[in-house]
């Protein structure tokens, strides 16, 4: 599905990835793991188009999004692939309901039928009675759910999580990897995350080990 091919990423005269190659396949579990600084989360944002190599190509699902244009990798994005934070990054004045539903408007999805598909995915994951709360009324894993079912909401092939536990207590976090095991299971859904949580990263399929930006194993 996803397959990188000689990625190199540079901030200034520091070389962060120094020519990475590697592949996911559809329906994979896949942790990004390494010390701090191994270059784990520029890798997770050139793979997720929101940043771009300085050299290197992403393939997805053998086409080159590496070439597309500003506005074609945005619509690509909104539509393939789902996101997740260690901050969830919901926005305080709306509810949990049209948190979710935001990445479906920005697709063109008529309210009615992402309001349904919102509903669902807040079914499935708990949250059906709190779907009217705001933010600021739900826990820290209650928000971390609802930023899950927005990453699902428009069906993506992909989801990248980036330290998608690392902001929670232990036992939300247990829930949350148990999720992604989960949703795995009902959707086939694929996801590259990125981890230092070794539990998490016990869960996955595979793991990648980076060090000063290469993959080691």
């Amino acid at each position: 599905m996803l397959r990188a091919q000689a990625i190199h990423k540079s901030y200034g005269k520091l070389h962060i990835l120094k020519g990475v190659d590697l592949q996911v396949e559809k329906g994979e579990i896949v942790a990004i793991v390494g010390a701090s600084g191994a270059g784990k989360s520029s890798l997770l944002n050139i793979l997720s188009t929101l940043d771009k190599p300085d050299s290197g190509q992403v393939f997805f699902d053998g086409y080159n999004i590496s070439k597309l244009s500003h506005s074609h990798v945005s619509e690509f994005r909104n539509r393939k692939i789902g996101f997740i934070f260690q901050f969830h990054h919901l926005l305080a004045e709306f509810n949990a309901l049209e948190n979710v539903c935001i990445p479906a408007f920005i697709a063109g999805t008529p309210k009615v039928v992402a309001e349904k598909r919102a509903t669902e995915l807040l079914e499935k994951l708990g949250l059906d009675a709190r779907k009217h709360h705001k933010p600021n009324q739900l826990s820290g894993g209650e928000q971390q759910r609802v930023a899950v079912a927005r990453a699902l909401i428009n069906n993506p092939s992909l989801i990248f999580a980036d330290e998608p536990s690392g902001n929670l207590d232990s036992n939300n976090a247990r829930e949350l990897h148990e999720l992604f095991i989960r949703l795995r299971a009902e959707f086939n859904q694929t996801f590259v995350i990125v981890t230092h949580n070794e539990d998490l990263a016990g869960l996955a399929d595979r793991q990648i080990i980076m060090k000063d930006g290469l993959i080691t194993n």
